[in-house]
């Protein structure tokens, strides 16, 4: 036998390839909470369809992002390699901030989170562990502030990464101004050799830092459809 496949499975590799680059255009247009029957309209395919090839909007999420969220690891992993911290930990954000603005459903899924993603979840569990490696020896090397935590990071990360495409929108790589605001208060603050003292510390900060199980609750409560599972 041989030849080529059954013209079923033909027509359904098509469909869910052409689902999948359809789904890719709409989420960087709209974010990951457009409407999967428009992504179906607009792939001249019914709902029952999508449904057939992915039963939720984590599955076809994964099947999208699943590429793209590997550069995020691969960015990581050049930073961990940096022999400063700070410099590392700076071209890290960079790096990250730009695939951001890149698109909105990029900006969605890296900024909230959405159950059920496992591409989704390992670019969370390796981003983590990075800033955390980050920080820790940027802290030995008195470049980061001693009671900064990751979650502290992780949390303004997102908050400012929620508007980076309305600043977007306003001026390209608008983002970088207030990145570096936000990068200025995670630096250690440095010695004066001229000053008779060193200056002051920083003052301490108002409240406890929230911990790895608090963060994922916030990012949950921000995610695409977090008051319904479809």
């Amino acid at each position: 036998m041989g030849g080529d496949a059954p013209t079923g499975r033909r027509d359904s590799l098509r469909n869910r390839r052409l689902l999948t680059r359809t789904a890719r255009e709409v989420f960087a247009e709209q974010g990951l909470d457009a409407p999967l029957d428009v992504i179906a309209r607009r792939a001249g395919v019914g709902n029952a369809t999508l449904y057939r090839h992915f039963p939720t909007r984590a599955a076809l999420v994964d099947e999208v992002f699943r590429d793209a969220l590997s550069g995020t690891m691969d960015a990581g992993e050049r930073a961990r390699a940096a022999e400063d911290a700070w410099t590392g930990l700076t071209r890290y954000l960079h790096a990250v901030f730009a695939t951001l603005a890149a698109d909105r459903g990029t900006n969605d899924l890296m900024t909230t989170s959405l159950e059920g993603v496992a591409s989704l979840e390992a670019v969370h569990a390796h981003n983590h562990a990075t800033v955390t490696d980050l920080l820790r020896r940027g802290q030995a090397q008195g470049t980061v502030r001693p009671d900064l935590t990751t979650e502290d990071v992780l949390l303004a990360l997102a908050a400012l990464g929620r508007v980076v495409p309305a600043l977007n929108a306003v001026a390209p790589d608008a983002w970088a101004r207030p990145l570096a605001l936000l990068l200025d208060g995670f630096r250690a603050v440095p010695a004066a050799p001229d000053l008779p003292a060193p200056p002051p510390p920083a003052p301490d900060l108002p409240a406890p830092p929230l911990t790895a199980a608090q963060l994922g609750d916030v990012l949950l409560g921000l995610g695409p459809h977090r008051h319904r599972r479809r």
